[in-house]
């Protein structure tokens, strides 16, 4: 098998609030293979059985840690194959036909998304397998077209829920963003969506000074102020509206965000079909985010050093951040 060649990095923090080791979960989009057999490879992998959903989604069970999702990534397409068609009608047949060319058209450019269920740490490498078994099989990713803007999408479980961890993690993210950047070498396809915006430069600001701590209210608040959109490299949204439902259903309230105490963390491109690539390349990187979080000194001085840059014309005109964060700010026993 192509096996990757890299290991998974452990986070300083393995554990939740309540002593269990952390989750994760995963969600890949690709393409190059149909629904129903992307399916039928993560049911074999894992020994999962198969319960048909929609015409256009698949429920796997049987994993411990919850079932898997196979579904073609289009929600309207996805809310017509959950519709009946049993009954011959003229409305039915119209329904059919226009379902029918939706479905054509959603092959060239709409993916197919694995979403599994949060697991433990100890079973990503799973995942990094499972991608070689599918690259094996012909999958294929956002290399493989131009109109293939697919991502790879981790929901990081928080140490805790406290306002203190989730700002010191959005200092660090913010800090790390350029590296992370360049370190993703986010395609073209995806460059062009507005996928993974940048957070504004307002709102770092506001994030990285020294004495911004908020309470988890004003943390929410801020944030929706500046970011009233799942459109961000890291999007918060779901983990606040675990939170507090009520204060960012106030402010957005789409249908989309599903509530869970996890970051989102969005910026990887799906890179299936090139050989090696795997979970551990975006996961190894995130790790770095939660080093940086978790050591209260080299936050502040990066944070400090960072907005320094922001706010100096000069030094991003002949500097450029991503190697200072590489040379200066990552943790040198991760190198």
């Amino acid at each position: 098998m192509d096996a990757p060649d890299s290991s998974l990095k452990t986070p300083p923090q393995i554990t939740n609030a309540e002593g269990k080791t952390r989750r994760v979960g995963v969600e890949i989009e690709l393409s190059g293979l149909e629904l129903d057999t992307i399916t039928r490879l993560v049911a074999d992998f894992f020994s999962l059985h198969i319960k048909r959903g929609g015409r256009y989604d698949r429920r796997l069970s049987g994993d411990k840690a919850g079932d898997w999702v196979v579904e073609l990534d289009y929600a309207k397409l996805k809310r017509l194959g959950q519709s009946d068609r049993s009954e011959n009608t003229v409305t039915n047949r119209l329904d059919q036909s226009a379902e029918d060319l939706l479905a054509w058209a959603a092959k060239a450019f709409v993916p197919v998304e694995i979403v599994g269920p949060p697991l433990p740490l100890d079973r990503l490498q799973e995942v990094d397998q499972l991608i070689a078994h599918l690259r094996q099989q012909g999958a294929e990713g956002t290399e493989d077209s131009p109109v293939y803007a697919f991502g790879m999408q981790l929901n990081p479980e928080l140490p805790d829920l406290t306002a203190k961890t989730i700002c010191a993690h959005l200092k660090a993210f913010l800090c790390l963003y350029d590296w992370l950047l360049k370190r993703a070498d986010i395609d073209l396809s995806r460059r062009l969506t507005n996928y993974v915006d940048p957070f504004p430069k307002a709102y770092i600001e506001r994030v990285l000074a020294a004495d911004y701590w908020p309470d988890l209210d004003t943390l929410i608040d801020d944030y929706l102020i500046d970011n009233p959109t799942r459109n961000r490299a890291l999007d918060m949204l779901p983990l606040f509206t675990h939170l507090d439902a009520e204060r960012v259903n106030k402010v957005i309230d789409d249908g989309l965000t599903q509530a869970r105490p996890t970051f989102h963390y969005r910026l990887p491109d799906s890179k299936v079909s090139r050989p090696h690539w795997g979970i551990h390349e975006a996961w190894n990187d995130w790790v770095e985010v939660e080093k940086l979080a978790a050591d209260p000194a080299r936050l502040e001085t990066c944070c400090k050093a960072y907005l320094g840059y922001l706010n100096d014309p000069l030094a991003r005109i002949v500097n450029n951040w991503a190697e200072k964060v590489h040379n200066l700010w990552i943790n040198p026993s991760s190198q």
